[in-house]
């Protein structure tokens, strides 16, 4: 048993469960007025590298293959995959869309997804997993932005009010998830696109025109269900309000990871908005691009026209990518990182079906045998790919950044996890607001 697994055996999952709670007091806080006025007299102490990496863990660690166990023959959908290297976290097809950053007093991290390894490196992270080295997991996964915090600034809106008093307080850490939209979404439109499910889509914002694949529609001879009756056509909005759900889902487990594993530990820890549109991604660093507000809402020429006129249509910000010291850390798949849509279509077909791709002839999972599974995985057909280039390119020639609705990437909601004062919890609850963990934890982890 690792010294992870002996301070964490005291606690069962349905434990955890029964009494996860957001714990927001932290020692060195101060809550200065209403009916709980409280302050501190705990000095505020940081998370050590042994509870940071336990955090890590839950949020986003590597455990192991994912098993992949679908029907990988043609028209069965197996080939969605989009990886085969599984976290604590489910992802849909394995894609890992969500990306962890780590802010503390000391430093400012990025955990790196399983796609940001190199294959040859997967071996050693499950052994790490499987042995329960959690502190090593977390140096092997994790970048440096800065040695320092770094978090937007806390007036509204880029958060509120409630968040206040406790925010980014010395000696808390704060996890916020991102979510990175393009491999997802180009991912699940080779799906979605394929002869098999045949999808048609349509601009709601352009009078529900085609949304470039006209001539993909069957009624031009093509492969595409454009037909109403057939009731396989979806809108843009639509399209990728299933692609937001299903990202959103996995920073959703995320979450509930950290809530559990700090009840777990001991540890006060509570989710909280961290949704502004750009305010953490210029805290961050992330390289920004420009429009004006009315072109990135997707209005028409005339109000845009009206808007300008009227001197109200302001230029915003938006993420596209964050690079450090020269090195790409997360890249979209669209401009400005490929020179057009189709590049980007293509870059993720090869990161799927080249030599070392998804299904190349390297193709390792928890099977005994891949190559059975490699030989069946059945390659896009050229059309395929030609109404996903054609869609994509019409989605960026229109609205100027792809997808058309979010930025490629997107903040939601994040977590901050500290050392509690538990005088001030004996003191305004019931027993029971606290458990066992809490009241051990310094001794279990801190000796």
């Amino acid at each position: 048993m690792t010294d992870f697994a002996a301070r964490l055996a005291g606690t069962s999952l349905f434990d955890a469960l029964r009494h996860r709670r957001s714990r927001r007091f932290a020692a060195g806080m101060e809550m200065k007025t209403g009916p709980m006025k409280f302050t501190s007299a705990v000095p505020s102490h940081p998370l050590s590298e042994d509870e940071l990496a336990a955090l890590a863990f839950a949020a986003c660690g590597v455990t192991g293959h994912a098993l992949g166990d679908l029907v990988y023959a043609p028209g069965q959908g197996g080939t969605m995959m989009g990886g085969f290297l599984g976290r604590t976290v489910g992802s849909a097809d394995a894609v890992q869309a969500v990306s962890v950053v780590v802010s503390t007093d000391e430093a400012t991290w990025l955990l790196r997804r399983p796609q940001d390894f190199e294959p040859k490196d997967y071996p050693a992270l499950v052994e790490l997993a499987r042995r329960g080295e959690l502190k090593e997991l977390f140096e092997k996964s994790r970048v440096e932005l800065a040695k320092t915090r770094l978090a937007p600034p806390l007036d509204a809106p880029k958060n509120l009010d409630v968040n206040q008093w406790d925010m980014y307080r010395p000696g808390t850490a704060y996890f916020v998830p991102i979510n990175e939209y393009t491999f997802m979404y180009l991912n699940g439109l080779l799906e979605f696109l394929n002869e098999t499910m045949g999808v048609f889509v349509v601009d709601d914002r352009k009078n529900f025109m085609p949304a470039g694949l006209a001539r993909f529609g069957k009624s031009k001879g093509g492969h595409l269900h454009d037909d109403p009756h057939a009731q396989r056509t979806l809108t843009i909005e639509r399209l990728e309000t299933i692609l937001h759900s299903v990202v959103m889902v996995e920073q959703g487990m995320m979450l509930q990871n950290l809530g559990l594993m700090a009840h777990a530990m001991g540890l006060g820890g509570f989710p909280n908005f961290a949704g502004h549109e750009f305010a953490w991604f210029e805290a961050l660093g992330f390289r920004m691009q420009t429009m004006s507000t009315m072109e990135y809402l997707g209005a028409g020429r005339i109000a845009r026209t009206v808007a300008t006129a009227l001197r109200k249509n302001p230029k915003v910000a938006f993420p596209i990518g964050l690079e450090k010291d020269g090195k790409r850390l997360l890249e979209p798949y669209c401009p400005p990182y490929y020179p057009s849509m189709e590049a980007a279509v293509r870059a993720v077909v090869e990161r799927k079906f080249g030599r070392s791709g998804v299904f190349g002839s390297s193709m390792s999972g928890g099977w005994t045998d891949p190559k059975p599974i490699a030989a069946a995985a059945t390659p896009l057909t050229a059309r395929t790919i030609d109404a996903v280039t054609a869609y994509a390119t019409y989605i960026y020639e229109t609205y100027g950044r792809f997808p058309a609705y979010p930025a490629p990437f997107r903040t939601s909601v994040g977590f901050q996890a500290a050392h509690l004062d538990l005088a001030f919890y004996e003191k305004f609850y019931r027993p029971d607001a606290l458990g066992d963990a809490h009241h051990d934890h310094a001794a279990t982890w801190h000796g």
